[in-house]
């Protein structure tokens, strides 16, 4: 008997599996096709791309556990996906893995005023949630720059931040519980609406954990009630270096911002052009400062701000006088991705985080990179919280320069952990820092991450080939706590 080609070994296992996955969900949310399958081959590090094997869109979470059940027992490797705005390749697809999109998890199912919070879906958008909200006064901290399309699950997965995260917080002070869905098809609830779980911090792992330990099917989230003001300072430097250090002299003189910014000239004029903020065209550096909270307060801080910059040397001053200002101020700011795709084919967003007296020390790393490698950046940060948005501008069309741009963005990586940063501040892992983390970590380290994960997914289905440069079976993780068959804690008795 003629055994049948690979491809068609690969075509029959992708029906019979998508056949079985058709039954545990709704007609029409099994995409197996290639056409249907080309929409999901990447997320937003569009640079890595990947056919998953079948795409499956589940309505409810007791679809996705039984979809979750059936996958554990038959061996298949799975990688969620949220709106697809990972900017680390953290929903890359794997050529034999399901992929589970949970766009359909799209409604807010509870707003509570009295907790103070919201219980909404994994697939409804960081802007929805402030949008629910406002007319009663209200608003979600955590706003990162994709806030209108990214989702809150994959909020959660990365632990996203945002220009107001410095005073607020990122996803994990803003998140008070989730129910998730384990590898084997369990479902688990994580806190609640109270403020503290009194257990074990397992919300905690999960947050960030980039979709490694489970998938988040439900999420609540604290809400806050609107500043009565809210008022922006938009402080222009001809060097970035005293820009830079003004940031520190803020925080350092007792005041913590709501938001502090920072662009370099390349990102200045690209934002301008766009949208037509009224930045400092001619400025090497901006910094966007708010303050919020009572008038008489933010008019005192304002005050104080300002006399802060012009110390440090700022070459203008500008503050807003009205919301459409202010609002016109952040419009810039949150419009840098785009704006600088207008004066590029293609572009690397970086992420990693520094302390913040160390911020002159990387602008300088910045410029000196950018000469060796022969590729211009566009540095967009949270000024205010160290974490470096680098947009490292090159033409994929052009032989290495791709290849140049990672190796670019490698060693700002390695500059931020050398200036006792991190790898990353938000973006998270995926597969675009994955190599790097023995950088920042040793191996006992991540041996010791990797037991953990071990602990929830015993046979590493759940998103393979992220954030780990060197996955170890669990049985080897295990054997390095064992010693010559005895017990670790001999005078202990044995149940």
């Amino acid at each position: 008997m003629q055994m049948p080609e690979p491809d068609q070994q690969i075509i029959a296992r992708r029906e019979s599996i998508c056949a079985a996955l058709a039954k545990l969900v709704p007609a029409g949310s099994v995409v197996s096709s290639k056409e249907g399958r080309r929409a999901y081959d990447a997320d937003g590090l569009s640079a890595y791309r990947q056919l998953p094997m079948a795409v499956i869109l589940p309505e409810t979470v007791e679809q996705l556990a039984a979809v979750m059940k059936y996958c554990h027992a038959e061996g298949i490797k799975v990688v969620p996906r949220g709106a697809g705005t990972s900017l680390s390749g953290g929903a890359l697809p794997l050529a034999d893995a399901v992929l589970i999109g949970l766009g359909k998890f799209n409604r807010i199912l509870e707003i509570d005023y009295a907790n103070r919070c919201v219980v909404a879906q994994p697939g409804v958008t960081n802007l929805a949630i402030t949008h629910a909200v406002q007319d009663h006064g209200f608003y979600y901290a955590p706003d990162p720059s994709s806030q209108i399309a990214c989702s809150v699950g994959g909020n959660v997965a990365e632990n996203s931040g945002g220009v107001h995260c410095l005073k607020y917080g990122l996803t994990t002070n803003n998140l008070l519980g989730i129910e998730l869905v384990t590898i084997e098809g369990d479902v688990l609830r994580l806190g609640g609406k109270h403020l503290d779980s009194g257990d074990y911090d397992l919300m905690g792992v999960m947050t960030g954990s980039e979709g490694l330990l489970g998938i988040v099917s439900e999420v609540t989230l604290r809400i806050l009630q609107k500043p009565a003001t809210q008022r922006a300072l938009l402080v222009g430097f001809d060097d970035t270096g005293a820009a830079a250090t003004a940031v520190g002299d803020v925080i350092g003189a007792g005041i913590i911002p709501a938001g502090m910014e920072m662009m370099d000239g390349l990102a200045i004029n690209a934002a301008e052009d766009f949208v037509h903020a009224g930045y400092p065209r001619d400025a090497a550096a901006l910094i966007i400062v708010e303050l919020d909270g009572p008038e008489v307060e933010v008019n005192a801080l304002i005050d104080r701000v300002a006399g802060i910059m012009n110390k440090a040397g700022a070459s203008s001053i500008k503050i807003s006088t009205s919301e459409e200002e202010r609002n016109l101020f952040w419009a810039g700011r949150k419009s840098a991705f785009p704006a600088v795709g207008r004066i590029s084919p293609d572009y690397l967003c970086m992420d990693g985080t520094i302390p913040r007296r160390r911020l002159p020390d990387m602008m300088v790393l910045m410029a000196t990179l950018s000469q060796k490698y022969g590729l211009r950046v566009a540095n967009v940060f949270h000024a205010g919280d160290g974490n470096l948005h680098p947009l490292i501008l090159f033409d994929a069309n052009q032989p290495g320069e791709l290849q140049r741009a990672e190796d670019f963005g490698a060693d700002i990586l390695r500059g931020c952990v050398e200036m006792g940063g991190v790898l990353t501040g938000e973006h998270g892992v995926g597969v675009e820092k994955r190599d790097l983390m023995p950088i920042q970590f040793t191996e006992d380290d991540m041996k010791q991450q990797q037991r953990l994960k071990c602990a929830f997914d015993a046979n590493q289905l759940l998103n393979p080939g992220k954030v780990f440069p060197h996955l170890h079976r669990c049985a080897e993780l295990g054997r390095l706590h064992v010693h010559k068959g005895k017990m670790p804690f001999p005078d202990l008795p044995r149940f």
